[in-house]
């Protein structure tokens, strides 16, 4: 394993000549926000943050934080309203546009890097108005704590999650975070104790000191915040990949932990995918993202109660005009009969009204040798594509979000397997299909 880590640690650290444009960059973004604060008394303060501030970033996908420090009396419309200002006006030149937290941001690129200005309060410690507020004590904690030699498994660590697909903390991901890789480090104290931890963990346990129990299946606590669970971001799927890809590269230890990963499609299940497209009307990618996750899940919720029985369900959005909801079923078309068990014969009240209520329209109703009464009945819809395009003609304000119902009534596309779908789409969908790259390295 020590020579696989050593080998990676040579290729993660920025060179001199990126470093130096990265540095360039930085200090012309921090130089354009500068001078525009300078107009507002609220805003008493200018710092970088993030991975830049830590020196833990990548030289690919590295983002500028730049953090703007308003006084703590500023009212939450004028935080909003001021904040955006600063950013659109410094950042006319490169295009910026609007991103959301739990308070709106500024990003926008120069030279292919990120540049966020975000906004937050001047709080002390535990004080916090906005969840923008801990960053810069995140910062300050980091940059003292972490070691040269830890800010570089940071580095690792950070690539090897990138590597197999979970690493970002952006909705569109819920993967693991820049700051939660940090906080790993830090509390295992290098990539190689973080593999053999992890692939060890049991469910439930706790990294760090937690306040309180959280109901997830680990616990990352904050360490400059014990009341907050950092790993409640992650979904279960990515904890589960990042478990089952610490115990195999502990296993067997190579270099393709570290290289990005070919999908291993089974392309005999094109038909099992239900696809609905839809157009929408430009919002921030945080929302859209947040949204359609949610459509998704109760469009799925829907189809189970319709006799289709969804194995994995996923959705995209090019963030510009255009979303798609993805459903793998176990099957596209269902018998048009199945069996609904009613009470047992004992209960006298709830066996009447189950009999009354279903002998009129059943096919056939019996006592099971279970003891309950068993009726069969008919559906309406065997095909999930009529199912779903009856469904939301009539019942879209129970499966969709209020958010995008406006969206919907524009119209909508509903299709199994690939067709009309374009190359870039069905890449996507693949996901949906194919052997999770986690489990690959067991073969």
């Amino acid at each position: 394993m020590n020579q696989i880590i050593s080998k990676v640690s040579k290729n993660v650290i920025p060179s001199k000549t990126i470093e130096k444009s990265k540095k360039e960059i930085a200090n012309l973004a921090f130089e354009l926000v500068e001078k525009e604060i300078k107009k507002y008394p609220e805003v008493i303060g200018l710092e970088f943050g993030g991975s830049y501030a830590k020196g833990t970033w990548l030289a690919i996908d590295a983002d500028i934080d730049i953090f703007v420090r308003f006084k703590k009396s500023t009212k939450e419309d004028k935080f909003e309203k001021i904040s955006k200002k600063i950013g659109f006006d410094s950042l006319k030149k490169y295009s910026p546009y609007v991103r959301y937290s739990e308070h709106p941001y500024v990003e926008a690129k120069i030279k292919n890097t990120k540049i966020n200005v975000v906004p937050f309060y001047d709080v002390k410690i535990g004080e916090w108005k906005s969840a923008a507020d801990r960053s810069t004590f995140h910062t300050k904690f980091m940059q003292k704590s972490l070691t040269l030699k830890m800010k570089n498994n940071v580095r690792i660590l950070k690539t090897f999650l990138k590597s197999n697909g979970i690493y970002g903390a952006e909705i569109a991901k819920q993967g693991f975070s820049g700051y939660v890789s940090e906080v790993l480090v830090l509390h295992y104290g290098n990539f190689e104790n973080i593999v053999n931890s992890i692939s060890e963990i049991k469910e439930f346990q706790v990294v760090g000191k937690a306040s309180k129990k959280f109901e997830t299946p680990i616990t990352i606590i904050d360490p400059i915040d014990n009341n907050r669970n950092l790993a409640a971001a992650i979904s279960n799927e990515n904890i589960g990949k990042f478990i089952l890809i610490c115990r195999a590269f502990k296993n067997k230890s190579t270099l393709h932990f570290f290289k990005n990963k070919k999908l291993q499609i089974s392309k005999k299940y094109w038909e099992n995918l239900l696809v609905i497209k839809f157009n929408f009307k430009i919002r921030s990618p945080d929302i859209i993202w947040g949204q359609i996750k949610r459509a998704t899940s109760s469009l799925s919720t829907q189809l189970e109660l319709g006799g289709f029985h969804v194995l994995r369900n996923s959705s995209y959005t090019d963030q510009k005009k255009s979303a798609w909801l993805f459903f793998f079923l176990e099957s596209p078309k269902i018998n048009q009969i199945y069996s609904k068990n009613g009470p047992d014969f004992f209960r006298e009240d709830n066996s009447k009204s189950f009999i009354s209520k279903n002998l009129k329209n059943t096919e056939l109703m019996w006592i099971g040798n279970n003891g309950k009464i068993i009726s069969i009945e008919k559906r309406k819809h065997t095909d999930a594509a009529k199912f779903m395009s009856e469904f939301l003609k009539k019942n879209l304000q129970t499966g969709i979000p209020k958010g995008l119902q406006n969206d919907f009534k524009q119209g909508f596309k509903i299709s199994t397997g690939k067709k009309n779908l374009s190359k870039s789409i069905k890449e996507v969908a693949n996901e949906l299909i194919s052997t999770d790259g986690a489990l690959i390295y067991f073969n």
